[in-house]
């Protein structure tokens, strides 16, 4: 049986540090590499783990050669028969984004977890630890596959997992899917099926990232017009995502321009900007529904369409 937990670091604040354990917000991301974290929770030692430090970078500022480096490393550990399983260390800024990505791009057949922390890992209530041990508790989950995420107890699919409080340790919901599972003093307690789904395989980001389409978000309110569509437009942006408001509505200066905009050959998809919900009843073939109700994956699903593979 597999029974080896490859620990890829990236960062994030769960390697954050700050000179008062009182102070929860005022800390550098990133400070600390995976070998330490790993050695301040002595329980992750019980089994076997190898650990690599990918990247270290606080994940706002989260990149495409980083994606494909880490997406690289995840395939290559994902092939190897004694790996059951990956832990991803991440920022939580932008961890629902690695975690569509790596879904997309890998469907794995073995567990691929992302975690992290709100709290560096000096604070008096560093949460990063617990996480940690949850997160390898799901990477050694018999029958356990799919990208997912690890926070606060709780195991969210790639797919529904959003960020949606900016302090609280239990900053990530599932919304109406809620958790695939919770874990409960080292033991899982699964309530719906693991995500799966169709890789797109990692030649569909073999290409230099410099390269790879550039798909931007713009947001409909009161007051919009077409003069950020024009400026996108003309500074060569290859798609566009609309987080429109309520169930996808348009307001009627901005729905011209991004009709012009398909019209000249740039791809235009909608979602709504609320926390939850999908579009209902959206049958536009010109400005159609993404595929996804987050504005965030619909933008890595639809770069990743715009992307070919190398030849």
């Amino acid at each position: 049986m597999p029974s080896t937990v490859v620990i890829l670091g990236t960062g994030g604040t769960i390697a954050g540090t700050a000179s008062n354990p009182a102070d929860n917000v005022g800390y550098t991301a990133a400070q600390r590499g995976v070998a330490e974290l790993v050695a301040a929770v002595p329980r992750l030692g019980e089994a076997p783990l190898e650990l690599e430090q990918v990247a270290q970078v606080d994940s706002k500022d989260m990149d495409y050669p980083t994606w494909q480096r880490l997406a690289q490393r995840v395939g290559l550990h994902l092939a190897r028969p004694e790996v059951c399983g990956i832990v991803i260390t991440h920022g939580t800024d932008t961890m629902e984004e690695t975690a569509w990505f790596l879904q997309r791009v890998l469907a794995p057949g073995k567990p691929v977890v992302l975690t992290g922390a709100m709290r560096p890992s000096t604070a008096l209530q560093a949460d990063g630890p617990q996480n940690l041990l949850d997160a390898t508790v799901v990477a050694r989950e018999p029958g356990a596959c799919g990208v997912v995420v690890v926070f606060g107890g709780a195991v969210h699919s790639a797919h529904d997992v959003r960020k949606v409080h900016t302090y609280r340790i239990d900053a990530f919901s599932s919304g109406d899917a809620g958790p695939i599972a919770r874990i409960e003093e080292g033991r899982l307690r699964r309530h719906r099926l693991w995500p799966i789904g169709s890789a797109l395989g990692l030649a569909r980001i073999g290409f230099d990232p410099a390269s790879w389409p550039r798909v931007e978000v713009i947001s409909g309110h009161a007051g919009s017009g077409a003069a950020l569509v024009d400026a996108l437009l003309a500074s060569g942006v290859h798609g566009l995502i609309v987080a429109a408001p309520g169930n996808g509505s348009l307001h009627k200066a901005l729905e011209p321009a991004l009709r012009r905009a398909v019209a000249g050959g740039v791809p235009v998809w909608r979602c709504t900007r609320c926390a939850g919900g999908n579009l209902v009843g959206v049958n536009d073939e010109t400005l159609p529904a993404a595929p996804t109700p987050s504005p965030w994956q619909a933008r890595i699903d639809l770069m990743l369409s715009l992307l070919g593979t190398p030849g």
